[in-house]
């Protein structure tokens, strides 16, 4: 069911799924993707009692700026403050957050920034909160590759382009980074329709951008950056799942890692499955996040 709840910033739409008395689980989609993502993993969590709530990030679906002057930023610090104010907004207490993409971005900067809030953490993919002392430096050539968007975007003509053409360059991504699914083009339209956001692009742009240091960030979340300067701690039991068919961050990523997480920590490989992982291993994330909630009893 699509709900909408207000913040100071935005107004959020989300989908939610069982009852409110369940244990909360917050689900974050990443890009170029949507909530709908997460419909078999929701269905799944409230079959298992579980309160399901999948937020549509700033420039996605139905989430709308409150104000015309709030800068459109997609720096991490805006997902970590959005995500805060949802959790305070629902009035959800430590609810457990799954992410991937931008949603394990969302997820990992506020557990390392507000651990109290937080009842555990899946993040699919690995420890995602961006270093801007290493991020910015070169890549491997293969993975300077798989980047090409990212240098598309800091040019004009790339802006541009995803005016003109952001469900084309968004099916694109999907299927260089999910090889082994093959979804159809209802699966592909249902979801590009959220690409239609006013700000969508703004914030696209902007978030490739400010991560390789082109554009300016948001002053207002200047302090919330510095905070997550030199890779936080995550400071709350976590669960790593990666896809062994991710076609853009291969499993090699999230290898030693253990030093990021101080409590309770765990690496699950999925066979298969690729970068946009709750669509092809739904199973996967329920059983992470099942098992998070048992070591909370």
């Amino acid at each position: 069911m699509l709900k909408t709840v207000l913040t100071d910033t935005l107004e959020i739409a989300y989908e939610e799924a069982g009852e409110p008395t369940g244990g909360p689980v917050i689900l974050l989609h990443g890009f170029p993707d949507d909530a709908k993502a997460w419909t078999a993993v929701a269905r799944g969590l409230s079959a298992a009692g579980f309160y399901a709530i999948a937020p549509y990030l700033r420039g996605f679906g139905q989430t709308r700026f409150r104000r015309a002057e709030t800068p459109r930023s997609g720096q991490q610090a805006a997902l970590a403050a959005d995500l805060r104010d949802l959790i305070g907004a629902l009035d959800l207490r430590q609810p457990i957050l799954v992410g991937y993409d931008w949603g394990a971005r969302a997820a990992c900067t506020t557990t390392a920034l507000w651990p109290d809030q937080v009842g555990g953490l899946v993040s699919i993919g690995g420890y995602n909160i961006e270093d801007p002392a290493s991020d910015r430096k070169p890549a491997p050539a293969a993975d300077e590759y798989k980047a090409w968007y990212q240098w598309y975007f800091q040019t004009e003509r790339g802006k541009l382009g995803m005016e003109q053409n952001r469900r084309e360059i968004c099916r694109l991504l999907w299927e260089l980074w999910c090889p082994n699914w093959k979804f159809t083009d209802a699966e592909y339209n249902e979801t590009a329709a959220s690409f239609d956001n006013p700000d969508f692009v703004e914030i696209v742009i902007h978030s490739y951008r400010y991560r390789h240091g082109i554009a300016s960030g948001d002053p207002a979340l200047e302090a919330i950056e510095h905070q997550l300067v030199g890779r936080p701690a995550i400071e709350v039991p976590a669960i790593v799942l990666h896809g062994e068919g991710d076609g853009v961050h291969p499993t090699e990523r999230s290898e030693g890692q253990e030093q990021l997480f101080s409590k309770y920590y765990e690496r699950w490989l999925v066979p298969q499955a690729g970068h946009l992982f709750p669509r092809e291993a739904p199973d996967a994330v329920i059983s992470a996040v099942q098992k998070l909630a048992r070591l909370r009893q």
